[in-house]
């Protein structure tokens, strides 16, 4: 940061105006985000890929359907076989059905070929809040199905219930994370600096940033066109919190330092604006063009994430950098107590444990970054146990829901896709050859196949029964028999769709989608780090480690899920957004690092620089990476497979850079390779100030000393 800008921020007259505007706009903009629920898009359009075929049936079908409609399906069981009172109660509850309220057609009770059950078929249309009011509507069709039911087994199954079942998982999810996150975080800054106040003052500016950026997606959402969905809304919170604390620490930690050399804190705050603030910056806009990379994305859920979390991490920066140092210098050093830094107090950073693992990787730079590379590289051969294609309904939830226990006692007496059929959209003079064609697909129940739209429409909107769950492999399968078949009748123009032809075009998006943007933001971070550090080398090193502890990451976190938690799977989306999380949001350690490191390098030659560069960092570095791991934990809290499994994930991967990948391996690689980590700058060819070699031996006290 310029020392001018960096010294206003610090005025002694212009903080109290900086405070003021900070605090005055994170009201407002808090007050704007209390409303981001109200402009969330939750409807299946709102996640598809633009150009998937099931998105294009699900607009060439408005005529005939609302995209709004859920099928939902009551289920009737007696195991000793259906009576006619059973029958009678079924025909009453339909009648009550139509009355409630979103409730737009019945159809039955249809009779199971078993003897052993009925099924009506209730159609459910969404308000303009999407699934938000699904869980209220299937509580009053179960209430009336539930009464007087006289033994039978009665149920909940289909689109509609799982739809109330995925809204109630994600009810209160912003609340829900934040709270959870806020006291992961208090319990990690209390036990890392001791400073009750200071943990306080860490987390009013966190949670500040994360009420300023729902307030800026809200009016975004509103009035720019921006999608929010549920997930990225509750991803917002957990990244802006996480970041903008360890923004917070990383700047305070340099403030600390600061304190000591300069008795006035006005000055020492600017001085330690003036020199963290760059390196702070660019973690953030690595982060902020990491994320904004996702809008290459073919999923609209993917693409949507993007500028979500930019806004997001804009918000913690802009908090951190500006809110955050006008309060430190108005509480003054007392914030610190009970560990009040001292003018003219030596900074201890020499002594600590970073040190002396410094001093020891000076041992043996080269066998220590072989060593530490080939174990992760082993660890990453977990990865073969990661099942990236997508999860069953069954499997999405850490916890049985009624409507995935619905949905297997529906299999057992009717067509597995029951309730959830596929579409087919076609021209109208082909409605009879697309039936047929349809209705000969193996996994098609035939006699189910019928045309729904009025005779002469001149487009055709038929539906068909699936044989299998429609969440299988074999339901997949059967669509894409069933798209193969449809698109071989002449002139017919058929398209397939429904709600297992959404899930798969989900999945193929989401493998594209990894395949595009992973490069890409490769690409992207390498150019970052290429102009921060002015050195082409650094920029390659750090990239292949931030890589190797991402394969680690994802092989730990395979092996964990697979035999600890049981999860059967990943959601197919899930390693491109660990990828960007743990690439962007990893790389931030490092660039914290080497900048210091080159700060230093160019005093006293990269290899002192190294060490001088770990032992000032690694305490701050640390509890930064333990802060943003456990945020990311509290994405557990929520019964959601998907989120759980990203949650650790990233808080291995964080847990990895910080204590492993940055301390060790990274230091062992400048240690090893010296000046020429800075090719082809004029610091590769001077290294600095220092023209001798120096002892690999030596402490930084030393060697700031020379």
């Amino acid at each position: 940061m310029n020392r001018s800008i960096a010294g206003w921020v610090t005025h002694r007259w212009a903080k109290w105006v900086v405070m003021a505007l900070g605090l005055l706009t994170i009201f407002v903009l808090a007050s704007l985000g209390a409303k981001l629920t109200s402009v969330q898009d939750n409807d299946a359009a709102s996640w598809l890929p633009g150009d998937a075929e099931s998105t294009k049936v699900i607009e060439r079908s408005k005529a005939f359907s609302d995209p709004n409609d859920i099928p939902g399906v009551v289920l009737y069981v007696r195991d000793s076989g259906i009576t006619p009172a059973d029958v009678a109660k079924a025909k009453a509850d339909a009648a009550q059905i139509k009355g409630v309220d979103s409730v737009t057609e019945v159809t039955g009770p249809i009779p199971a070929d078993d003897g052993k059950a009925l099924q009506v078929l209730a159609t459910v249309r969404m308000s303009s809040d999407g699934w938000e009011d699904l869980p209220d509507r299937v509580d009053d069709i179960r209430a009336i199905a539930d009464r007087d039911a006289g033994g039978l087994d009665v149920r909940i199954a289909g689109p509609a219930a799982l739809g109330a079942d995925q809204a109630e998982s994600f009810a209160g999810i912003d609340g829900i994370l934040l709270l959870a996150a806020v006291a992961i975080v208090f319990i990690i800054l209390l036990v890392t600096y001791r400073s009750l106040q200071l943990a306080i003052l860490f987390l009013l500016c966190g949670v500040g940033a994360v009420f300023s950026a729902q307030g800026l997606v809200y009016l975004l959402a509103k009035h720019a066109d921006l999608t929010v969905n549920a997930q990225s809304a509750g991803i917002l919170s957990v990244l802006v919190l996480g970041a903008g604390v360890d923004y917070a620490l990383l700047l305070v930690a340099r403030y600390r330092e600061e304190l000591h050399r300069y008795e006035d804190r006005h000055e020492a705050m600017a001085h330690a604006l003036h020199r963290a603030a760059p390196a702070i910056l660019a973690s953030g806009a690595t982060v902020i063009i990491g994320l904004l990379c996702l809008l290459f994305a073919q999923m609209n859920s993917t693409s949507s994430l993007g500028p979500v979390g930019a806004v997001g991490i804009a918000c913690a920066l802009l908090v951190m950098m500006l809110l955050l140092p006008a309060l430190l210098v108005i509480l003054g050093r007392w914030i610190f107590w009970p560990f009040v830094p001292r003018f003219g107090d030596p900074v201890k950073s020499d002594r600590g444990i970073w040190a002396r693992a410094g001093r020891q990787i000076a041992k043996a730079p080269r066998a220590v970054w072989v060593t530490t590379t080939l174990i992760l590289v082993a660890l990453s051969f977990g990865v073969v146990q990661l099942d990236a294609n997508g999860l069953t309904n069954e499997q999405s939830f850490t916890k049985e829901q009624p409507s995935v226990l619905a949905e297997r006692e529906l299999a057992k007496h009717f067509p597995g896709g029951a309730g959830s059929p596929v579409a087919v959209i076609a021209e109208g003079s082909r409605a009879d050859a697309v039936k047929d064609a349809l209705s000969g697909v193996e996994g098609i129940d035939a006699s189910s196949v019928q045309v729904k739209s009025p005779a002469g429409s001149p487009v055709a909107y038929l539906e068909g029964t699936l044989t299998s769950a429609p969440d299988s492999a074999d339901a997949f399968a059967t669509v894409d028999r069933a798209r193969d078949a449809v698109h071989d009748v002449a002139g017919a123009d058929a398209l397939v769709g429904g709600n297992t032809a959404v899930n798969k075009d989900v999945q193929a998006a989401s493998s594209a989608d990894n395949r595009l943007i992973i490069p890409i933001v490769l690409v992207v971070v390498l150019l970052i780090l290429a102009a921060l550090l002015r050195s082409i080398a650094a920029p390659l090193i750090l990239l292949v480690t931030v890589v190797v502890s991402f394969a680690a990451a994802m092989g730990i976190s395979a092996l964990t899920f697979r035999h600890v938690f049981g999860f059967e799977g990943t959601d197919s989306s899930f390693p491109l957004f660990a990828f960007v999380f743990l690439v962007a949001l990893g790389i931030d350690y490092n660039i914290f690092l080497m900048t210091r490191v080159r700060e230093e390098a160019l005093k006293h030659g990269t290899r002192r620089g190294a060490l001088i560069g770990l032992a000032a960092t690694g305490g701050v570095i640390t509890s930064a990476g333990f802060v943003l791991a456990g945020t990311f934990t509290a994405l557990a809290t929520l019964p959601v497979v998907f989120l759980a499994e990203l949650g650790f994930a990233v808080a291995v991967g964080v847990l990895l850079d910080t204590i492993i990948v940055r301390s060790v391996l990274v230091t062992a690689l400048n240690l090893d390779f010296g000046r020429h980590i800075w090719w082809p700058s004029a610091l590769g060819r001077t290294d600095g100030q220092a023209h001798e070699e120096v002892d690999r031996t030596s402490t930084p006290r030393e060697a700031a000393r020379t």
